[in-house]
């Protein structure tokens, strides 16, 4: 019987930074599945208010997938204290060379600077998110993909 390889495994070391509270938890397989795709998800986090029922379906993915929850309270309404962490740990990684590309997942345009400047310092930007996303972030990043049909539109 002959032996097959497996196939290679991409050798991009990759952050998937997670806004939780913009896309559904049952995107989170088929999310982990394509980022894998691309390369090798070292760093896996997921921001959100995690008190509240509105992620439920997130915290049944995240022991199986190995993501890091990080809880950031709403203390206003309108106000998300998870993006500003989002931003700020992104920036860290980045500074620190963490990463050899970063994989975003939103629907909110706030995250188009964050894309832009992650990638004038030569990394990678793969962004994932809804299909009403924002032109602005879709934009910004080296290649966007939907979860939920896992189709690339650029």
């Amino acid at each position: 019987m002959p032996i097959h390889p497996s196939p290679p495994v991409p050798s991009l070391r990759l952050a998937v930074l997670i806004d939780a509270e913009t896309l559904s938890g049952a995107h989170a397989p088929q999310l982990m599945k394509l980022a894998r795709q691309l390369g090798r998800p070292i760093i896996r986090r997921a921001y959100g208010d995690w008190t509240t029922s509105r992620l439920d379906l997130w915290k049944q993915h995240l022991h199986p997938l190995a993501i890091w929850p990080h809880q950031h309270f709403r203390y206003r309404r309108c106000k998300n204290a998870s993006d500003a962490a989002l931003i700020m740990d992104a920036m860290e990684l980045l500074c620190l060379r963490r990463a050899d590309a970063f994989c975003i997942v939103s629907s909110n345009s706030g995250f188009a600077g964050l894309a832009a400047r992650i990638q004038a310092r030569g990394v990678p930007v793969y962004g994932f998110g809804q299909r009403d996303t924002a032109h602005a972030f879709i934009a910004a990043c080296n290649r966007f993909m939907y979860p939920d049909q896992a189709e690339q539109t650029r």
